[in-house]
């Protein structure tokens, strides 16, 4: 008997790229920015606008986009109507998003070809 084989293994965004959260009103954006330029163009095939959706189950926004920063090997993302109404109206823990990129930085997708890097938690 011969077994199935087993899927490429799935590393979260975080060992690849780090990020920046931020707010306007009730639009937050967060910045998705690879720590080494050989990995952008994986993370631009996987990180797209139905991850970032998918990270956001939670508070679904009514629209994603992201734009593409190919000169800084980074993403940003634009997600409207997240923030319960804004900074002002909303009784959220962090009413400014500013962690919130973790929601998306903390999202599995498949290892880069010859990843042989290593979780720091140890997973």
């Amino acid at each position: 008997m011969t077994e199935a084989p087993t899927s490429a293994a799935m590393i979260p965004v975080r060992l690849l790229a780090h990020g920046r959260a931020g707010d306007k009103g009730n639009r937050l954006n967060i910045s998705v920015i690879a720590f080494d330029r050989q990995h952008f163009d994986h993370l631009k095939t996987h990180v797209t606008e139905e991850l970032c959706g998918q990270a956001f189950a939670f508070s679904p926004p009514s629209g994603i986009t992201r734009y593409v920063l190919p000169n800084i090997a980074a993403m940003n993302f634009v997600l409207e109507d997240v923030l319960d109404g804004g900074v002002n109206v909303n009784l959220r823990l962090d009413r400014h998003g500013k962690t919130l990129s973790y929601a998306l930085l903390d999202m599995l997708i498949p290892a880069p070809p010859g990843w042989g890097g290593q979780d720091p938690d140890g997973k």
